[in-house]
Formats: C-alpha cells, sequence, structure tokens
C-alpha cells in the first residue's frame, strides 16, 4: 500500500470506482485527503485500452496533454472576458483554478475520472512547480536592483507601516473565533500573515501603466513601497520556510538553514554574478549568443533550485536568486525572456493555477467558516493597508486621495501571494479552510484594486500654461524644445539626422527629450515599465549597447556629444499601442515642448520603396495629431539615415543639402516655412521656398476660394518677413509658380525635381483645408496623416527619393475639431460644451480674429 496526500478533497465514505481508479482508500481531513492506492493495480490498470499502457509514464502522457489543454483553453477564455472589466491577470488565474475546485467542476465524477484522476495528480504538480520555479526566475531576472532609488523617506515609512500593521491584523484574523478550526498552529500564523501582508510589485506597475499614472508622484510613491514590501515578504518567507519543517513544527535545523541560505546570497553576490558575467564575456563573439548559453543558463536555475531546498527554503528563492545574477546589460537576458515567457505564461503556468485550485474547496470552508464571518476577513483586510496609509498620509502631509490610493494599490496580489500559501499548504501549516479563505480574500482584493482606482482616483492633471506651442511663436530666436518619438532602432538615424540640420547653436539651442516608446504587454518586465533613462549617468552607455533601448539612448547622447547646441534626455515611456498617445501628449505637455516629431509608419525598403508598414503606428500617429499640445511633425524618411553629418563637422566637407520648402498657404505651411527657416544660416544648407499662387481664374471658380481668402493676409505677412529677413542671404532662393489647381501643383512639383535633386521636402499638413493650389488632389489622397501634398510626394507617381517632413501647427479650434472628428454634432448638451472648450485659448487665433475686425471696420 502507498500512501499520499490528494489536494482534492471528497465527501466521507465517497470512493472512486475501483475499476475506474485504483483506490482503495481514503480518509478526511482538514489537512487535505489522504489517498491510498494499490500499486500492483495501479502498475497493472488500463493494459486492455487502445491508448493507455501498464508503464505509469506513458500511460499518464494522454491525461497530461489533456490537463494542458482544459488548463489553457479555461484562463484564455477567463482572461479575455475579465479584462475588459479592469480587473488584472491574477482575477483570471485564480477563477481559472477555482473553476476546477471541489465545489465546481471538480466534484463532477467525469472530470475527476477523464481530466484530473487522483493517480496522475504527482505528475501534475511536478509540471506545475516546475512551471513555477521558471516563472520566479524571469521575475527575479526581470529586476534590476540598481533602479531601486528611495530619494525620500515617505515610501518607506508608507511600506513599513503597511506590512507591519497587516502582519498583525493577519494574525488577529488568523486566531480570530469562528474563523476556522479552533485548533490552529504558529506556522499557519506566519504564512497567513506573510501572505496577507505582501504586496506584488510587478502587478502593482502594470496596473498604474494601465491607468496611466506610472510617470505620477502617488505613482513613484506607490512603486517605491511596493518594492520594498515584495523584497521584506521575500525575507520573511525565507525565515518562515527555515523556522518550521513539513509538519508545520518548529525546525530544529534552523540555525543551519539559516546559514547556509546566507551563504548560498552570499556565494550569487561574490561568485556567480561575476562568474556568470565573465562567462558571457569571454564567450559571446559580435553579440550573438548561442544556444548552449541559454541551455547553462536555464540548468543553472534547476542547480540553484536544488541547492536552496536542501537549505531548508523552498526552490523558488534559488531561482529568484539566480535570475538577479544574471547581468543585466547583457543579451542573453533578452534571449531567455523570449524562449521562456511565452511557454511558461501560456502553456505551463495555468497548471499551477489549477493545483491551486485543487487544493481549495469552498464547501468544505463553509461548514466551519460563516458567510458573515468571511465577509468580514475579507473586507477587514482591504481596509487594514489603505487605513494605515491614510494615516501615513497625514503624518507625511500627503493628500489623502493619494493615500488612498497607494493603500488600494498595496492591496495587490500576484503569484508570490499563492506561492506562500502552498508552501504552507505543503507542509501542512495551513489547512483546506484556511488556504481556501485566503484564497477568496485574494480574489476579492485583486478585484477591486483596478476598478476602485479607475473609478474613483481622477489625478489632478496640471495645467501648464505656456505660450511657445508653435515654432513659428520662437522665430528662431530662442530655445526650441522638441519631443521626438521611436518605436524601433531604424527611426533614429533619420531624426536625429533631421536635428542636426535644424541649426542648433549655443545661442538658440534644441532641448531634445527622446522617447522610446515600447508596447506594454504580458512579457513586459516590472523593471521596463519604471525605466527612466534620464537619471542613468552617460557613462554607462558605453555598457548598454546591445539591447535596443539602450542602443537608442546611445544615439541620441551621441548626437548631443557631437553637437554643443543639442540637449538631450532619453525616456523610456512603456504603454499599451491604444493609449500611447496620452503619454506623447501628457510628456510633451510635462516638458512645455513646442514641436513633437513622430516617425512614419512605413519604412523605405532597399529598392527603394515604401514597405506595408505598422498600422498600429499610423494609428498613434493619427491620434497624437488629433490631441497634441503643440505643434507636430511626421518624418518620412528615405535616405536621411545615409547622410553623416559627423564628417562635416571633422572633416570639413561642404556638401550642399537641398532643402525644398512647398508653400500653398494656411497655419500649417506657415508653421512649416518656420521650421524651414530656423534651418538657414548653416553652410552646408541649400534652401528653396517654393510659393504656389493662384491664378485668378482659380480664385474665380474654385470652392476653396473663400477659405484662402481667410488665411491669405497672415500668408502675406509670414511670407514678407521671411522675404525681408533673407534677401541678403545666398543659401535661400524663393520662387513663385501661379498655378490653376492641384494637377498644375504635381506639375510644378516635378519639374523642380528634374532640375534640382532635393534631399528634404518640408510641407505642411492642411487635413481637411481645401485651396485652390490643391483642388482636385484631395479626391485621391489616400494618407490623412500627411495632408494633400505630404501624400502626393510620396505617392508611386514620384520616382524622387527625397524625405518628406509633414508639419502641422498647434491650435486649440484645430484640436477641438480634430478631436470631433467623424462624430455626429449633437446639440443643447451641456456636458459636450465643456468638453468642447478649448484647454488654452490659442494666440494665434486671438490676433486673427482681431485682425479680421479691423478688416471689416
Amino acid at each position: 500500500m502507498a500512501g499520499g496526500e490528494s489536494p482534492v478533497p471528497v465527501e466521507a465514505g465517497k470512493f472512486p470506482n475501483k475499476m475506474d481508479d485504483p483506490v482503495v482508500g481514503a480518509s478526511q481531513s482538514r489537512f487535505g485527503r489522504v489517498v491510498c492506492y494499490n500499486q500492483t493495480e495501479m502498475n497493472m490498470f488500463g493494459k486492455q485500452k487502445g491508448w493507455e499502457r501498464g508503464s505509469p509514464p506513458i500511460a499518464s502522457l494522454p491525461y497530461f496533454v489533456t490537463q494542458l489543454f482544459v488548463a489553457n483553453l479555461s484562463y484564455r477564455v477567463l482572461y479575455y472576458f475579465t479584462r475588459p472589466l479592469y480587473l488584472p491577470p491574477f482575477v483570471a488565474q485564480i477563477l481559472c483554478g477555482l473553476l476546477f475546485s471541489p465545489s465546481v467542476l471538480g466534484q463532477n465524477d467525469w472530470v475527476l475520472k477523464n481530466i484530473f484522476p487522483y493517480r496522475y495528480t504527482m505528475v501534475l504538480e511536478t509540471f506545475a512547480n516546475l512551471a513555477l520555479v521558471y516563472n520566479i526566475f524571469l521575475l527575479g531576472l526581470g529586476m534590476d536592483l540598481r533602479m531601486i532609488k528611495i530619494k525620500d523617506t515617505k515610501p518607506v515609512i508608507i511600506a513599513i507601516v503597511g506590512l507591519l500593521v497587516a502582519l498583525l491584523s493577519g494574525t488577529g484574523f488568523y486566531y480570530l473565533p469562528g474563523n476556522g478550526d479552533p485548533d490552529k498552529i504558529l506556522a499557519g500564523c506566519v504564512y497567513w500573515s506573510v501572505a496577507f501582508g505582501c504586496t506584488n510589485f510587478p502587478d502593482l506597475a502594470r496596473i498604474l501603466a494601465d491607468l496611466k499614472l506610472l510617470r505620477s508622484d502617488m505613482g513613484h510613491t506607490a512603486m517605491c513601497a511596493a518594492i520594498i514590501t515584495d523584497l521584506c515578504t521575500w525575507i520573511l518567507f525565507i525565515l518562515g520556510m527555515a523556522s518550521f519543517s513539513k509538519a508545520g513544527l518548529r525546525n530544529e535545523m534552523l540555525p543551519y538553514s539559516l546559514v547556509s541560505t546566507t551563504a548560498f546570497i552570499i556565494l550569487c553576490y561574490f561568485v556567480i554574478h561575476p562568474g556568470v558575467a565573465w562567462a558571457f564575456n569571454n564567450t559571446v563573439k559580435g553579440g550573438q549568443v548561442g544556444e548552449t548559453h541559454v541551455w547553462f543558463t536555464l540548468a543553472g536555475v534547476l542547480i540553484c533550485s536544488l541547492i536552496t531546498e536542501v537549505c531548508g527554503v523552498h526552490s523558488i528563492t534559488g531561482a529568484f536568486l539566480f535570475g538577479l545574477s544574471i547581468p543585466h546589460d547583457h543579451i542573453i537576458r533578452k534571449m531567455i525572456e523570449e524562449k521562456l515567457h511565452d511557454f511558461l505564461s501560456g502553456i505551463l503556468m495555468p497548471l499551477f493555477y489549477i493545483i491551486c485550485g485543487l487544493r481549495a474547496d469552498i464547501g468544505y470552508m463553509s461548514k466551519f467558516v460563516s458567510v458573515g464571518m468571511m465577509a468580514f476577513v475579507i473586507s477587514a483586510s482591504i481596509m487594514v493597508k489603505i487605513l494605515s496609509t491614510i494615516f501615513c498620509s497625514i503624518f507625511l502631509r500627503m493628500p489623502l486621495r493619494d493615500g488612498f490610493a497607494i493603500g488600494a494599490l498595496m492591496n495587490t496580489k500576484g503569484t508570490m501571494a499563492l506561492v506562500i500559501l502552498n508552501a504552507g499548504r505543503d507542509s501542512k501549516a495551513l489547512d483546506v479552510i484556511m488556504y481556501t479563505h485566503m484564497t477568496l480574500a485574494f480574489l476579492v482584493m485583486s478585484m477591486v484594486v483596478q476598478p476602485l482606482l479607475t473609478f474613483t482616483y481622477k489625478p489632478k492633471k496640471k495645467l501648464i500654461f505656456y505660450k511657445n506651442r508653435t515654432i513659428q511663436k520662437h522665430k528662431g530666436e530662442s530655445e526650441l524644445s522638441v519631443l521626438t518619438c521611436v518605436h524601433v532602432l531604424p527611426n533614429v538615424s533619420g531624426i536625429t539626422n533631421l536635428l542636426q540640420l535644424s541649426n542648433p547653436t549655443k545661442k538658440y539651442p534644441l532641448n531634445v527629450f527622446a522617447i522610446h516608446l515600447v508596447e506594454l504587454t504580458g512579457r513586459t518586465t516590472a523593471s521596463l515599465l519604471i525605466m527612466n533613462d534620464e537619471a542613468k549617468p552617460k557613462a554607462n552607455f558605453a555598457d548598454r549597447v546591445r539591447a535596443e533601448s539602450d542602443q537608442i539612448a546611445e544615439m541620441f547622447t551621441a548626437l548631443e556629444v557631437n553637437n554643443d547646441g543639442i540637449l538631450v534626455q532619453t525616456i523610456t515611456a512603456v504603454s499599451p499601442y491604444a493609449t500611447m498617445h496620452e503619454d506623447i501628449c501628457s510628456l510633451a505637455e510635462d516638458k512645455q515642448a513646442s514641436f513633437i516629431l513622430l516617425p512614419y509608419h512605413k519604412n523605405m525598403t532597399s529598392d527603394g520603396r515604401l514597405n506595408e508598414g505598422n498600422a498600429v503606428h499610423a494609428e498613434i500617429n493619427q491620434n497624437v495629431l488629433s490631441h497634441a499640445p503643440c505643434s507636430v511633425g511626421i518624418l518620412v524618411d528615405r535616405g536621411m539615415t545615409t547622410v553623416r553629418f559627423e564628417s562635416f563637422l571633422f572633416q570639413g566637407e561642404t556638401t550642399k543639402k537641398e532643402i525644398a520648402m512647398l508653400f500653398a498657404g494656411g497655419r500649417d505651411d506657415r508653421e512649416a516655412l518656420a521650421y524651414a527657416w530656423r534651418m538657414v544660416g548653416q553652410e552646408m544648407v541649400q534652401l528653396t521656398v517654393v510659393r504656389f499662387v493662384p491664378s485668378r481664374e482659380a480664385l474665380v471658380s474654385a470652392k476653396a476660394a473663400v477659405e484662402y481668402e481667410k488665411d491669405k493676409h497672415a500668408d502675406e505677412e509670414c511670407i514678407y518677413e521671411f522675404n525681408f529677413k533673407t534677401m541678403n542671404d545666398s543659401s535661400v532662393t524663393y520662387i513663385e509658380k501661379v498655378v490653376n489647381d492641384g494637377q498644375d501643383t504635381v506639375t510644378a512639383i516635378l519639374e523642380l525635381e528634374e532640375n534640382n535633386s532635393y534631399d528634404l521636402y518640408i510641407v505642411g499638413r492642411g487635413y481637411q483645408v481645401e485651396t485652390p493650389v490643391t483642388a482636385g488632389l484631395t479626391d485621391w489622397s489616400s494618407t490623412p496623416d500627411l495632408g494633400t501634398i505630404g501624400d502626393t510626394l510620396i505617392s508611386s507617381n514620384f520616382t524622387m527619393q527625397a524625405s518628406v517632413l509633414v508639419v502641422q501647427q498647434y491650435s486649440s479650434a484645430y484640436r477641438q475639431t480634430a478631436g470631433n472628428n467623424n462624430q455626429e454634432p449633437v446639440q443643447g448638451g451641456a456636458k459636450n460644451a465643456h468638453e468642447a472648450k478649448p484647454f488654452m485659448e490659442d494666440e494665434d487665433d486671438e490676433e486673427e480674429h482681431k485682425y479680421d475686425i479691423r478688416m471689416r471696420k
């Protein structure tokens, strides 16, 4: 007879059919179901069934594949149902396990017989624990302790007070009369309290990223407090594992366990970390990491896990420490994440959630814990950290709304909480009652955090009033703040070369904020979420040349080093694609930028054509154009990446760069002219401004003549000022072309290209503004991002390989129109009237309005 603990309790006296499962005896206890197997019958079981054989490893394979499929299907379905409700993935993970608990599908005889039979439970647990070990390894791999910089005492006080109050409250709830079986042990109290006090930092960071609170003061405080709580939880968990034996009793080997675990931590820091770094530096050549490096790394996870298991603490401790030991600047980290993350999170980890659910029994718990008691413990558990954090906020003179939000966030739970509970369950410190009770508490606490913040916490938007929201207002006589955005490494060269062409000087510098846009996915690590390259010392960039984000930062830093008139700050913004434009606009407003420079979503291929591009990036550009707090430019890079402006600085080359500014009229064209004007004054730049003037016939016949006349006075004044101030500059050429319609404009552009090979065209977007010189072109325009002329320049009818910069000038009235674009107007709505009110009255709108009044008088 072989005995073993089954995680699936069944009703007393109800035993599986002997012909279905070789279970010959079972007994019910609050620590689980103890099942006895007939080993001989188990080995001989199923000889006459086609796909099953007498050998248990072979016979278990079909069941394991079925369990794997059911677990993944259940988790994915629940995840897609819970995600629109602002619920974190942890909710779907717990629900996936509870779905197969003995209180739901786990009590069904068909499920027990065909999906989760008792005899193959150990196979399921083995793979689930293996997935857990590698998942915790990824957690350590993605955590860069160098980024943890506590600048003030607020998060320290919040974390320590919250953790201490949670531990004391957890102890009180554990021993509360009526909460479970009165016969409890100290070990169970330790596991219960530590699990109750823990905060899952990665999930908290993702919630902040989803709610756009990652860069707020409240978000920074919450993340720092969560990191401290997370690290303290790890220490308490290790101490708890070392203090108690597998039977939940006091461990007589505690001193040896603590000494050996401490020695292993020292070994990781002084031996494994430098040893792994040395091995990678001496065996990886040309940045190419072989499969052997990955294999040895994954094998190291198992070895370190085995060591900590022998030391008397959980195997995940060794996996976590080994993940921290991998060099943070090496490409091996990204390779391992790519190879492991999808396989673990998408395939194996649902098995761990199933195990957690199989161990929970709501029906059995209800015999010992009333609904009222359970509701009291769960609600009190939620309020403990909220009240403690509000108390700290009063003491620290923080806004109460921030204290409430941080307290709610500190209730964030994740995989680590389930690991602590399962460790207590394995050592029989926690029985089925308390295990199930805490699992339900974690479910409710995770369900209320993100929706609670979504609907109750609205961050106060700092109203930043600054006048220089356009390039035209600078007039090239002051510092220009530019926010540049890049998605991938090939975007960088064209943008940096354009910035060098923009004539930055010490007197009139360019203040560049370079944003690397990273999509927030399930693979995104928490350390990347809090990455802020502004705080990184520039001396470290030489060591961070392999990862794409670091290469981008290094290229922008080189731009600052090679030009005294450019100041660069690099930032990594991690956000879902659907709301990425909000981060861009928010950063532009916080930095008081006057110009946002975006890369076009299509890139040039080797044959000189533009590829299909990324539709998601195109949508981001459109959203930025509609909501930007300043002017916006989109660069279509078709050759600027091949220009090496450093050669001009160091070798004295004088090759002219031909730039053409096409002026059709309107505020966007005036903004484009202002940017082109800023380039004037450099020896390498030859600027040609071509103004298309409608003929008299065009003004009479074209429907757009009325709109053209409205902007005519402002256009004339802008052109006059430009000509007057550049009339003695030989590098500037001004040409006027009289045209009848859009077709004549296209013909004139083709003639210009035949006579001069331009490197860059600068045009205004002029979206939804048709003038006589563009009449007829809007009918076949396919790219609204670039406007009529910009779309014409990149069409397949043109053989030119010049890059194109399309500029849109900021206008509060335009933002109102763009924000309501493609929407039916609603009359008489006070809410719509309030939303339509401009954020800030545009100065140009006021000036033009006054000018029109004077003209009418």
